[in-house]
């Protein structure tokens, strides 16, 4: 396998300083889905698409309308072709690739994720993909998280089973998964029934935390449930100076929420989170304000302890709008579960490891935080008695994920090739 491994590296590459100079947001991701659906082509896949991938009501946190129609203009004028794109329309992005050998075996599935992030990349030359011209393209979005390397991975692992199809057995499936950002796309997978029948499921993470190159982890532990809402708060506006009293202050209910929100006791039985990441109000210094947004996520160690924080955060919007006598809305945009991963993949993959090239370590658990929605799909496979897990792949961290100034080196890239290679080579037990 070490000659298709070095043929490969240098594609490897290509392809993820592709996708990092067109990244796209979630749901949105129309040019980056077209590429991954015509290269899988290409290999021989079974190329699924829009309302087969996804179940179109149980998305959560859709873009505006708007600003779908702008990427759509967008995927026209960078060639994306008419029948793609209008399968694809209104926010079924994400791309599904089936091989089946024909031979008796497992049905192993893989999860990668292909959106990017709200953020305006660095152009300082110190940055790597500044030096080397394949910096993001599109203003205020960025691969910030290295979705951009998981879906270079995905494609690596593919052009490895059609080589290899005539070794192997049983079926593959290949998920390449919109809109992780916010918890919002794998869900509407799962209830799509690609997981039901899945007997191996693994995802993964490019980096999370810093690690050598040619170390992976083989499990993870300490990913939380989540839940992302919106809130508007909405009140009446008056003149500040000569009719305050006919106001109802939209951003004093936000800001008395905000406070309150921070308040929660934490709980006794694990890990709580709560965060209010974005807040807008009002329209000028002497207006009373009569809107407020808050952008919120609540997280826990279990289900039941964020449902805790969840359901003390509602009434607490609740009671804010009360003290001021507005109304609110809620909206959820987004959500995670908890992931347990199957502790026995860990010897499975360090055994199916063992004498690689490019893999020198294997850690059989990494210590993680944060929220993954790969957890609806980990979930549901271990619920129909398949095992699961989330692995992270090494690399050099100089700047936090999310950060304008995020990278990494791009020798993981076949790292995790060869680590996922290995485990559809070798087995699983």
């Amino acid at each position: 396998m070490i000659d298709f491994l070095n043929k490969l590296n240098p594609q490897l590459i290509a392809w993820r300083r592709d996708f990092h100079n067109y990244p796209e947001l979630g749901f949105m991701e129309y040019v980056t889905t077209y590429k991954l659906g015509k290269e899988l082509n290409r290999l021989g896949f079974m190329v699924h698409l829009g309302e087969d991938v996804m179940k179109k009501e149980v998305r959560l946190g859709l873009p505006p309308k708007e600003q779908m129609d702008m990427y759509e203009e967008r995927a026209t004028d960078n060639g994306v072709d008419e029948y793609w794109l209008s399968t694809m329309q209104g926010g079924m992005t994400g791309v599904i690739a089936t091989w089946d050998t024909g031979k008796s075996g497992d049905h192993m599935a893989f999860r990668f994720d292909i959106d990017a992030l709200p953020i305006e990349e660095t152009n300082e030359k110190k940055h790597f993909p500044a030096q080397h011209n394949f910096a993001s393209a599109n203003k205020q979005v960025m691969h910030a998280c290295g979705h951009d390397g998981h879906m270079t991975i995905g494609l690596g692992l593919a052009s490895f089973i059609s080589s290899y199809h005539a070794q192997l057995s049983g079926k593959f499936t290949l998920i390449f998964q919109p809109a992780e950002e916010g918890g919002r796309g794998a869900k509407a997978i799962t209830e799509n029934g690609w997981l039901d029948d899945v007997d191996y499921f693994y995802s993964g993470h490019i980096g999370i935390e810093s690690l050598p190159i040619g170390t992976i982890a083989a499990t993870v532990d300490g990913f939380l449930a989540s839940s992302k809402l919106n809130i508007n708060f909405k009140g009446t506006a008056s003149h500040a100076g000569m009719k305050p009293e006919l106001g109802k202050n939209a951003l004093l209910a936000a800001t008395t929420a905000v406070a309150n929100l921070y308040a929660i006791p934490r709980h006794s039985n694990g890990i709580t989170r709560i965060n209010v990441g974005k807040m807008v109000a009002g329209s000028g210094r002497n207006i009373i304000p009569d809107s407020a947004y808050l952008e919120v996520e609540t997280r826990g160690e279990t289900e039941d302890i964020n449902q805790y924080v969840r359901s003390e955060a509602m009434r607490i919007v609740e009671a804010a709008a009360i003290m001021q006598n507005v109304t609110y809305e809620i909206e959820a945009v987004g959500q995670t579960e908890e992931i347990n991963c199957s502790k026995s993949l860990a010897s499975a993959i360090i055994n199916a490891c063992n004498n690689s090239s490019y893999v020198k370590k294997v850690i059989p658990v990494a210590k993680v935080a944060g929220s993954e929605d790969a957890s609806f799909m980990i979930n549901r496979v271990q619920a129909s008695g398949g095992k699961a897990t989330y692995m992270l792949f090494g690399t050099a961290l100089d700047h936090p994920h999310h950060h304008q100034a995020f990278d990494f080196q791009e020798e993981v890239l076949i790292v995790a090739v060869e680590a996922l290679a290995n485990i559809v080579l070798k087995g699983n037990d």
